[in-house]
């Protein structure tokens, strides 16, 4: 065989295996230890909402809230990575999910209509924002009066205690510096999960959650 013909064959399989792994089946482990249902029923995604999932790699919680709105409903899917979209987009498709709408995000601009949502969640990306502060203006922008923002995150054991820069080169974060930021930012908390579980179930990794509202 070809060098060629290997490539192909090798992206072919690839392809294959990727959509293969991404059934509702696979999910099951995932939703057990994120305990996905709770942060649902915590951020009251209710039948025609309009939501985004800022951060949505390939759809997990994407396609759970497009079921949820059902068809008067509308969710954004937000990725900076184009080929993570191009699988959510297959991966919608193949279920006939229409109410699903990608959206190519920048670094600093989520890129969302303002006045538009009424929950917004960034799951497990908050420590990734570089420009946080940005997208938190952003957000808010793009919430309606009384919008939700849920952020879920993950610390580690090792940099607890540690420096913002510390615990996000370790791609981590603490409730604490979401929380001062979140207020800056110009939002209300009205609820958290200080200990949500281990992300994973890594022992290290801590999740935890803060439900946040638009005034």
């Amino acid at each position: 065989m070809s060098y060629f013909h290997f490539v192909i064959v090798f992206c072919l399989f690839s392809f294959i295996g990727l959509q293969a792994q991404y059934t509702e089946s696979d999910w099951a482990e995932r939703d057990k230890w994120m305990k996905t249902q709770t942060l649902l029923d915590m951020a009251n995604v209710s039948e025609d909402d309009r939501v985004a999932d800022i951060g949505c790699h390939e759809g997990y919680l994407s396609i759970y809230l497009s079921k949820l709105v059902k068809d008067y409903g509308k969710v954004y899917a937000v990725d900076v990575r184009e080929d993570r979209l191009a699988t959510l987009r297959a991966n919608a498709k193949e279920r006939k999910l229409t109410n699903i709408k990608t959206v190519l995000g920048d670094y600093d601009d989520p890129k969302l209509p303002e006045n538009s949502f009424d929950v917004v969640f960034i799951m497990d990306t908050y420590h990734e924002m570089d420009a946080h502060e940005k997208i938190l203006q952003h957000v808010k922008n793009a919430l309606k009066s009384g919008g939700r923002l849920m952020i879920l995150e993950k610390l580690k054991d090792r940099v607890k205690g540690k420096t913002r820069k510390e615990q996000i080169s370790a791609h981590s974060l603490s409730p604490g510096y979401v929380r001062k930021e979140l207020k800056q930012a110009g939002f209300i908390i009205i609820s958290e999960i200080e200990n949500h579980g281990k992300w994973e179930l890594e022992d290290d990794k801590q999740m935890w959650v803060i439900l946040a509202q638009k005034p």
